[in-house]
């Protein structure tokens, strides 16, 4: 049930993802058929946690959603038990777990066997939780587990990375905008000191009380100054 070799080459390739631009679904859905593949899955699924809710976000093959979409509306089931607990949830025969009987019971309509939910940590906290089924009754051996921990390592540290991708991606663009705004402000600045034979300072405080009696921004203002030859 668990290939070495193939959890080398599945952790290098899933890896290699984060030095590189990605979209965090499309990653936790590949995570979700690197797991079916690793570890001869019926299935797996990827939750979120959210104000203490897990919520499914990834689910592969998609037609076992609504057993993780259960999860998600009923706050019950393995992944949940998983979230809350920060410990893995594994279940080798549903049939003979008592917990969780709605979860039981869609479970069984897909003919789920076996199910293991595994948290996704941060430190001390955790952040979501995978899910693994089996339509066969199965022992989880402690090295499909070990692996799938650091699976659950590796999606949570993408979570990050595309987190901090983000906060620079917004703050790469907000840099931008000020420095776009300045060329603009400072053109105005020129074209009003020359028009009007004042210093640039002086166009500068011209700009800004313009904009000001309006409500309007400085840069919509020296925009039209330099675009539509506003004159102020």
């Amino acid at each position: 049930m668990y290939d070495h070799d193939l959890f080398v080459e599945t952790t290098a390739g899933f890896s290699e993802k984060l030095l590189s631009h990605y979209e965090i679904d499309e990653v936790l859905l590949d995570l979700g058929d690197r797991l079916r593949r690793l570890f001869s899955l019926a299935g797996s699924g990827v939750t979120l946690g959210s104000n203490g809710q897990l919520h499914a976000v990834a689910t592969v093959p998609a037609d076992i959603h609504r057993l993780e979409l259960f999860q998600e509306e009923h706050q019950e089931g393995p992944c949940v038990e998983a979230y809350r607990g920060g410990e893995v949830v594994a279940v080798p025969n549903l049939a003979l777990e008592h917990r969780w009987p709605g979860y039981r019971r869609v479970a069984d309509e897909f003919g789920m066997r076996a199910v293991a939910g595994v948290p996704m940590r941060l430190g001390e906290q955790t952040v979501g939780a995978l899910n693994m089924y089996s339509t066969d009754v199965r022992k989880w051996s402690d090295e499909v587990l070990d692996a799938a921990r650091v699976l659950a390592n590796m999606a949570t540290a993408y979570l990050i990375n595309a987190s901090s991708l983000a906060k620079q991606t917004l703050l790469s663009q907000q840099l931008q905008h000020a420095l776009d705004s300045r060329v603009v402000i400072e053109q105005a600045k020129g074209i009003l000191a020359e028009a009007d034979g004042i210093t640039v300072d002086a166009a500068f405080e011209r700009l800004r009380h313009y904009a000001r009696s309006r409500g309007v921004k400085v840069r919509a203002v020296a925009s039209a100054v330099v675009s539509l030859d506003l004159r102020l």
